[in-house]
């Protein structure tokens, strides 16, 4: 198979001996990891269905990758696997001011398609905490969100079209620019998410908005995590919907502040960082009436970026959060249990007081405009009773979100890492139906098998 593999991409795009191979083996999961058969790097669709109608003729797995910046083990090898990285499909195909849209390849990165629409003086929304690495193919894979989700959506808000190869090494085109597309049904929306399980995702085509002309950010701080929670419920009822409404608790603050510097109170309980974007007079408005409420709602400052370079600081320094809490602990473990908003200070306590109660450092941060919360344990993973205790806790806190109304995953994924909780989620009709799709698409169980559910 490798031989077969070297004369169809070459020798320098096929990757065999074990050294090499060691990146390749896991992604920004903490503890999942397994080495792979071999890693490949096609440059066009027409080299991916060669590789997976190769793969099939072996009965060999498939796993796709991009950047390995996933959050759930989505990309993590199986036994025997073929990585198809995709990273060297980079190339931006077409910018179309006319129709707002853009096309890229799978292996462009998410800040590339925002910077080239910047240019263009259009605005590409999602903005995943690993946009700067982060490629398109695999924000399409996982329906990556972010923190101007509140206002503007996830990925699949954005995608109107796709390239996608399946399994059998067909290449299917789905979508189109026309904004209004109701022919058939929506099968791009079944590949977005779905994981690299269904089909490879090599071409995307995304809708793009007009830039906002202006933007104001505010920084509220808090002594009690209750009355944050409250503020944000008071944004929302009062209609005001912010591009961002970011949360971080007491323990986050200190992290990004010893981290990154921006003069974030480090004696508050909590903080939100808060950014309205639109027509100047009605972000002026916007802000005026978001400080009202945070002022109302207890904040014990409120502060109002002074200039855009102040903004970026703040909102870099948000950004930072998993890697200043990274330092803190040899292994550092993200989730992203969501809740609807109006359940958030309840959710909040649980995970307090589940870290106490298992005697766990976890630190909580997020987009508290969504209800998306990033409980972060930080911990050792060469500690086996700590890790136990973990997951236990992890157990427990997926468990109080799905009974408050949420899900076990808001934007990172299911993927290996929360597999076990899913049927709990779905129930057994829906959970079936996942799998029913899953072999009607991929029946050889080829495409990254073991992502999700079990076969």
């Amino acid at each position: 198979m490798i031989e077969e593999l070297i004369g169809l991409l070459g020798r320098a795009s096929v990757l065999v001996e074990r050294e090499d191979l060691i990146p390749y083996s896991f992604d920004a999961t903490a503890a999942l990891r397994h080495a792979p058969r071999v890693v490949v790097f096609p440059k066009t669709a027409a080299e991916v269905s060669g590789v997976l109608k190769l793969a099939r003729r072996h009965r060999a797995p498939v796993v796709a990758r991009g950047s390995g910046t996933g959050l759930s083990g989505g990309s993590v090898p199986v036994e025997g696997a073929v990585v198809l990285c995709l990273v060297k499909m980079d190339r931006l195909v077409e910018l179309d001011a006319r129709n707002f849209t853009l096309r890229a390849q799978a292996g462009v990165l998410t800040q590339a398609i925002y910077d080239a629409a910047d240019a263009a003086g259009l605005f590409y929304p999602p903005d995943p905490g690993s946009m700067r690495v982060s490629t398109i193919g695999g924000n399409v894979a996982e329906n990556s969100g972010g923190l101007r989700g509140l206002k503007y959506g996830v990925t699949r808000d954005y995608v109107m079209g796709l390239e996608v190869v399946l399994a059998d090494g067909e290449i299917c085109r789905l979508g189109s620019k026309c904004v209004k597309d109701v022919a058939g049904y929506s099968l791009k929306d079944l590949f977005v998410g779905s994981e690299g399980t269904l089909g490879i995702v090599t071409e995307v085509l995304l809708r793009l908005l007009p830039r906002p002309a202006a933007r104001q950010t505010l920084l509220a701080t808090y002594s009690r995590m209750d009355a944050a929670a409250e503020t944000v419920s008071a944004i929302i009822a009062e209609g005001i919907v912010p591009c961002t409404l970011e949360f971080l608790d007491s323990r986050t603050i200190r992290c990004v502040e010893d981290y990154a510097h921006v003069g974030l109170p480090v004696d508050a309980e909590a903080l939100l960082l808060v950014e309205a974007d639109g027509h100047p007079a009605a972000v002026a408005d916007d802000a005026a009436r978001i400080r009202a409420l945070c002022e109302r709602n207890g904040a014990t400052s409120v502060r109002l970026a002074a200039d855009s370079a102040e903004a970026s600081r703040l909102s870099t320094a948000r950004r930072s959060a998993f890697s200043a809490l990274a330092r803190m602990r040899p292994t550092t473990i993200l989730e992203d249990a969501t809740v609807p908003r109006s359940e958030l200070a309840r959710m909040i306590r649980f995970i307090q007081e589940t870290g106490a109660r298992h005697r766990l450092e976890i630190a909580t941060f997020g987009h508290f405009g969504d209800g998306n919360l990033h409980p972060t344990f930080l911990t050792d993973e060469r500690d086996a009773d700590e890790m136990r205790r973990v997951e236990a806790a992890m157990k427990e806190i997926f468990a109080h979100a799905l009974s408050l109304g949420g899900t076990i995953t808001g934007e990172h994924g299911v993927g290996l890492a929360k597999k076990a909780f899913l049927r709990q989620q779905f129930g057994d009709a829906s959970y079936g139906l996942l799998k029913s799709v899953k072999r009607a698409l991929d029946p050889d169980n080829l495409l990254n098998p073991g992502k999700i559910f079990d076969p």
